[in-house]
C-alpha cells in the first residue's frame, strides 16, 4: 500500500502550520499539495465528498480529516518522538481540545479586526476579501462570534496562563513539545506573523515569544511540491487500505449510534464546517469513522473522521 504523506493545505491556514510543524518534529518526508483558501475546491472535494476545512491528510486513497485525527495518525506512522507522553496522555490531549477550539477562535475574533485584516488581505485583490467574508461566514452557521473587545480581554487571560506554563518550562509541560505545544501555537503564530498590527498583545508575555520561537525552530520537516491532480491519481490507483487496516489503532465496533456497519450515513462537523461527506459506513470505532464512497475521478476512498466535534446520522435521517 502507498505510505506516501500527502498533506493538502495552503500556507496561511492555522491548522495546516500545526501540522507542518508536527511533519518537522517527526522529520517526516511529505508531498505538499496546495489548495485553495476558499470554495470551490473541486480537487479536494473529489477526495473527501464534502468536507472542506483545512487540511486534509492524504495517504493513498484513504483520506484523513481534522488536524487532532491526522496528530494520530502521524503518531502511528512515527511513534518517536511522540505527542502523547505516556504521563500526560490525558492532560495533552483535553489541553490540545481547548486550544484548536476556545484558543482559536478567541485569537481568530481578536486577529481579524481592521487593522489585522487589512494585513491579511493586503496583498489580495478586493473581491478575495468579500469571498473570503462569505466563504467563513457560511462555514460558522451554527457558530457565535466573539465581540473583538471581548476577545481581546480572553486573549489576554490564555496568553498569561500560557506563560505560566512556559515561565517553568522549554515547553508547555515539560523539556519536550507535544501536541499541547503544536495546538496552542498555530493561533498565536497567526497573530505573529498573519497580522503583526495585532501582535503587540504578545508582547507582555515574552516567555510566550520565547517558547514561539523554539516552536518555529522544529520546521517542517521534507515537503516535495505536488500537484492535486496527480494525488487524485494516486488515490485512483492505490485503492484503500481495508478497513480496519488504516492509520489509526482502534478497530472494534462502538455503536453509539444504532447504526449498522455498511449503513449509508453522513459525517458533518458539530459546528464549524456544515457540509456533510456522505458514505458508506465501515467503522465506528471508540476514536474515528470510516466512510467508503465512489468518486468518478478518485475512484474508491475512505474518508476517516474522529469522533469529537463530528455528527453521525443515516443518510435518509439528514
Amino acid at each position: 500500500m502507498p505510505t506516501e504523506l500527502i498533506l493538502h493545505h495552503y500556507p496561511t491556514s492555522p491548522f495546516a502550520e500545526k501540522i507542518r510543524l508536527i511533519l518537522g518534529f517527526k522529520k517526516l518526508a511529505w508531498k505538499s499539495v496546495l489548495i485553495p483558501a476558499v470554495m470551490p475546491k473541486p480537487d479536494v472535494l473529489a477526495l473527501t465528498g464534502g468536507y472542506r476545512k483545512t487540511p486534509v491528510l492524504q495517504v493513498g486513497a484513504d483520506v484523513y480529516c481534522d488536524t487532532a485525527l491526522i496528530c494520530d495518525v502521524l503518531e502511528h506512522i512515527a511513534p518517536e518522538p511522540t505527542l502523547y507522553p505516556a504521563h500526560l496522555k490525558g492532560v495533552c490531549r483535553i489541553f490540545a481540545q481547548w486550544a484548536d477550539s476556545t484558543l482559536f477562535w478567541t485569537a481568530m475574533a481578536y486577529n481579524f479586526q481592521p487593522g489585522g485584516a487589512a494585513q491579511v488581505f493586503a496583498d489580495a485583490p478586493p473581491e478575495f476579501a468579500r469571498s473570503f467574508a462569505e466563504d467563513r461566514k457560511a462555514m460558522r452557521v451554527n457558530m457565535t462570534s466573539l465581540r473583538p473587545a471581548d476577545a481581546a480581554s480572553a486573549y489576554r487571560s490564555y496568553l498569561r496562563r500560557i506563560a505560566h506554563m512556559a515561565d517553568e518550562h522549554d515547553f508547555l509541560f515539560g523539556i519536550d513539545a507535544c501536541v499541547a505545544d503544536f495546538a496552542a501555537y498555530h493561533p498565536l503564530w497567526f497573530t505573529r506573523t498573519r497580522t503583526p498590527a495585532m501582535a503587540d498583545i504578545l508582547a507582555a508575555t515574552p516567555s510566550v515569544l520565547e517558547w514561539m520561537d523554539r516552536m518555529a525552530a522544529t520546521g517542517h520537516g521534507l515537503p516535495e511540491k505536488f500537484t492535486s491532480a496527480d494525488a487524485i491519481e494516486v488515490a485512483r490507483n492505490a485503492g484503500p487500505r481495508p478497513a480496519g487496516g488504516n492509520l489509526l489503532v482502534d478497530s472494534a465496533f462502538q455503536d453509539d449510534h444504532g447504526i449498522a456497519l455498511g449503513s449509508r450515513v453522513t459525517v458533518t462537523g458539530e459546528s464549524f464546517g456544515p457540509e456533510p461527506t456522505e458514505g458508506e459506513l465501515i467503522a465506528a470505532t471508540r476514536t474515528h469513522y470510516s466512510l467508503r464512497r465512489e468518486d468518478p475521478r478518485a475512484g474508491t476512498v475512505h474518508v476517516h473522521f474522529p469522533r469529537i466535534g463530528y455528527v453521525l446520522k443515516k443518510a435518509d435521517a439528514t
